[in-house]
């Protein structure tokens, strides 16, 4: 199999404009980024990294075959459901590429969800399996279980209950398994998206898309070699870290470092300065935490060559922060679940921090209105992106489908400006803009702003409604340590904002918070915020 790229002039009036055009054998099954290594001669390389040891190639590949083989086993036929509900450990990989090697369709499950979303993730699959660390079990009560389609729960990194198969049943399965043929366009897994707007979608990707996001941002971006070791904070269920933890290194015959458990910034410098990776995945908050800690001083990050940031904007005072203490400059990008990975990109040679980037090889974006009219050169749009690994759709919705994906493209109902270099600039969704005071505001706009006050270590603006039925604006903030709270401090951000915006564009009420609450990808859960109120 492979991805050759198109040659094609940049479009630049609506970002650059570089297909590539796959060719995948028509039984192609994306089992084979993992154990496509076996041919190349990488058994022996170490695939995986954690505390819990080192697996190679080898050995990962033959885990993979007794996971799908096990599964085969419960009379699972090509296409069936398997929801995983794992952390980052190296059952994760065997389980979602055997599952695949099966013909079987693996989900990838946020594992800070609660027992009635696990209930609707069951009933909306069908799954007829589920897989679960030790420490998720009770989640999988027969409660929780009763009139759904799942006959099985094989419990992993744990003792399993009475009547769940364990770690010791997988292994007596052998680990020769060959791909079911099922070709680049069959259905191949799902992630569920955060449903911040209602319930979750189940995102739908194919067995291609795995490859075209290596493709467009693995090698042109990354350049990753063999050599390479990415550490992803992120977690596998979320599209980005699937991507950096599974994907991405396998793709090439690199290795992972994989992470259980809540990555706080001491964990996670100390995972550094002990398996020494070459490739560091965050988020903004993420990145904010681990600059301002304590154990920063002293860390060590001589080992990675490249920090990559995603999902949401990451404020200028942490990326000078971070490069004056680690000499690094952290990359910006922004992708999504339905697109599977970044498809905008800062590059190191190349950036604009508060920037989500350029168009990254093979995918194509273009700023309209919510129709898909094309808005004048210089305004702000609608962020609309189309390329190879787009989902073609929502399960079983076929309402939000039509909404969100429009002829090949992806509408995300995200608001951007475009620079004349071809860089975005995240103005806000859609849908934010509130009138306060009779005058028109952005929450973003004044949450960036506020964000970069010495005295704010971390903030969310959000537009909330009063008993009256009108709208105010209300900011949660993380005070610097050395910061005094209360009133003092209050009408000191509130004049700020004042003067580096206009005076209407200010939260008339901040709340102090030791931290703010986040979602299982690690952004601000606004959701959790405006439930305060």
């Amino acid at each position: 199999m492979t991805l050759q790229p198109k040659s094609v002039a940049p479009n630049h009036d609506q970002g650059s404009l570089y297909p590539l055009t796959p060719e995948f054998p028509e039984d192609y099954n994306a089992s084979a980024i993992l154990f496509d290594n076996l041919a190349a001669g990488r058994g022996g390389r170490i695939a995986l990294r954690s505390d819990l040891g080192d697996r190679t190639y080898d050995q990962i590949c033959a885990d993979a075959g007794r996971f799908g083989n096990a599964l085969l086993s419960l009379g699972l036929t090509p296409g069936d459901r398997v929801l995983l509900f794992l952390d980052d450990t190296p059952v994760y990989a065997a389980a979602f590429f055997g599952a695949l090697r099966a013909g079987l369709v693996p989900m990838l499950i946020n594992t800070l969800s609660p027992a009635d979303s696990v209930r609707f993730f069951l009933e909306d699959s069908n799954a007829r399996v589920a897989v679960v660390d030790a420490v998720f079990t009770d989640l999988f009560s027969p409660e929780t279980l009763a009139g759904t389609s799942c006959e099985t729960v094989i419990v992993t990194n744990g003792d399993a209950p009475a009547g769940c198969h364990g770690q010791a049943w997988i292994e007596t399965f052998p680990a020769e398994l060959a791909a079911v043929p099922v070709g680049p366009e069959a259905m191949a897994f799902w992630m569920y998206s955060s449903g911040s707007t209602g319930r979750p979608k189940g995102v739908v990707h194919r067995h291609c898309d795995m490859a075209y996001t290596v493709e467009g941002y693995a090698r042109p971006v990354l350049a990753m070699t063999e050599e390479d070791c990415c550490f992803s904070i992120p977690k596998i269920f979320f599209a980005y870290g699937f991507g950096n933890s599974l994907t991405f290194p396998f793709s090439v015959g690199a290795s992972a470092l994989l992470l259980s458990g809540r990555p706080t910034p001491s964990r996670i410098y100390n995972q550094i300065a002990r398996h020494r990776p070459t490739i560091l995945f965050g988020l903004p908050t993420l990145y904010t935490a681990m600059i301002k800690d304590d154990s920063a001083a002293l860390a060590d990050l001589t080992s990675v060559r490249l920090c990559i940031s995603a999902a949401e904007i990451l404020s200028e005072d942490v990326f000078e922060s971070w490069r004056g203490r680690f000499g690094h400059r952290i990359v910006e990008g922004l992708g999504s679940t339905e697109v599977l990975h970044i498809y905008l990109t800062n590059s190191e040679d190349w950036q604009k921090p508060g920037s989500a980037g350029q168009c990254a090889p093979g995918y194509e974006v273009k700023l309209a209105d919510s129709d898909g009219v094309i808005v004048p050169e210089g305004e702000e749009g609608i962020m609309w992106v189309r390329g190879g690994s787009n989902a073609l759709t929502y399960w079983n919705r076929p309402d939000k489908t039509a909404e969100t994906m429009r002829d090949g493209w992806i509408y995300t109902g995200d608001r951007f400006t475009r620079d004349e270099d071809g860089f975005y600039f995240f103005r806000g969704r859609a849908d934010d803009l509130v009138k306060v005071s009779g005058q028109w505001v952005y929450p973003l706009e004044i949450e960036l702003a506020l964000a970069e006050h010495p005295m704010v270590r971390e903030c969310a603006v959000l537009a909330i409604e009063m008993a009256d039925r009108r709208t105010t604006l209300k900011a949660w903030v993380v005070a610097e340590r050395d910061a005094v709270s209360g009133p003092a401090l209050t009408k000191q951000l509130q004049d700020y904002l004042k003067h580096e915006l206009l005076p209407y564009k200010y939260p008339r009420s901040i709340d102090y918070l030791d931290s703010l609450p986040k979602t299982g990808t690690d952004k601000i859960d606004r959701q959790a915020l405006r439930s305060r109120e």
